[in-house]
C-alpha cells in the first residue's frame, strides 16, 4: 500500500511540474541585462547568445518605479564609466516586442555593481523597474557569417549618448560606447570598418562621430565589450 501511494505521489509531482513548465513559453528565463544611462535616461540591453532562449539583441528604455531610487541610480551611472548589470526575475522575453499581445510593462530585478555572473556586487535588491519604451528587438540568426562592417545604433537622444553595436555575424562582439554631442545633433547609424572581432578605437569612433553625427561629437569610452557569448 505504501508502495501505491509512492508511486501516485510521484505521478502527481510529475504532471504538476510538467505543467508548471508548459505554462511558459519557449523564451522563458533569467535574461541578464546591461544596465547604462545618465540623467537624461536610463536603458539596459540583453546580454545575448546564439542559443535559445537568449538568441534576441534587445535593448529597453527604463525606469525605476521608485523616483527618488530612479533618480540615485542615474546619478551613479552618470558618475563614471563602470561596469553595471541587472539580474532580472525571470520572464518572457517575447513580450518586450513591439506589438507583444502581452506586453511586459514592469518587472523586478537586482541591480549589480559589476557582472551579475562574475563576483559582481548587488547595490539595490528587487527593484520594480518599468519599461518605458522598446528601442531594439530583433532574434538573432545562429548561421555563421563574416560581415566586413560594423553598424552601431545611436542609443539616447540628449548630450550624453551611446553607441550599441548592432549582432549581425557569428562569432561576434557585443560593444556598448559612450559619447558626447550637442543636444541636437543627428540621431543616424554610425557604420565602422569591422576587422574580426576587434572593436575600432576611440579614436577611430571619434573622426567617424564628428564627420558624421556633430563635428563637436566626444568620445567618452567603451562601457562593455564582450566576445565570450557570442561564439
Amino acid at each position: 500500500m505504501k508502495h501505491l501511494l509512492s508511486l501516485v505521489t510521484l505521478s502527481f509531482c510529475f504532471i504538476f511540474n510538467a505543467h508548471a513548465e508548459s505554462k511558459h513559453g519557449p523564451t522563458w528565463g533569467v535574461h541578464g541585462m546591461l544596465l547604462f544611462g545618465n540623467s537624461e535616461g536610463m536603458y539596459v540591453s540583453h546580454l545575448p547568445m546564439f542559443h535559445a532562449p537568449h538568441d534576441y539583441q534587445v535593448v529597453l528604455q527604463i525606469r525605476c518605479l521608485d523616483q527618488k531610487l530612479d533618480t540615485a541610480i542615474k546619478s551613479r551611472l552618470e558618475q563614471k564609466l563602470v561596469l553595471w548589470t541587472m539580474e532580472p526575475e525571470q520572464f518572457e522575453i517575447a513580450r518586450l516586442a513591439t506589438g507583444s499581445k502581452m506586453p511586459l510593462k514592469q518587472f523586478k530585478a537586482n541591480i549589480v555593481l559589476g557582472h551579475f555572473e562574475q563576483g559582481g556586487k548587488v547595490e539595490y535588491k528587487d527593484v520594480p523597474m518599468v519599461v518605458e519604451k522598446t528601442l531594439i528587438f530583433r532574434q538573432l540568426s545562429p548561421q555563421m557569417r563574416d560581415n566586413k562592417q560594423a553598424i552601431y545604433h545611436q542609443v539616447g537622444s540628449g548630450k550624453q549618448r551611446f553607441l550599441l553595436k548592432e549582432i549581425d555575424s557569428r562569432p561576434d562582439f557585443d560593444h556598448v560606447l559612450a559619447f558626447s554631442v550637442p543636444a541636437n545633433a543627428a540621431m543616424s547609424d554610425v557604420v565602422m570598418k569591422k576587422t574580426e572581432l576587434q572593436a575600432a578605437a576611440d579614436v577611430e569612433f571619434l573622426q567617424v562621430l564628428q564627420s558624421k553625427v556633430d563635428k563637436r561629437a566626444g568620445v567618452k569610452g567603451t562601457i562593455y565589450l564582450d566576445r565570450a557569448d557570442l561564439e
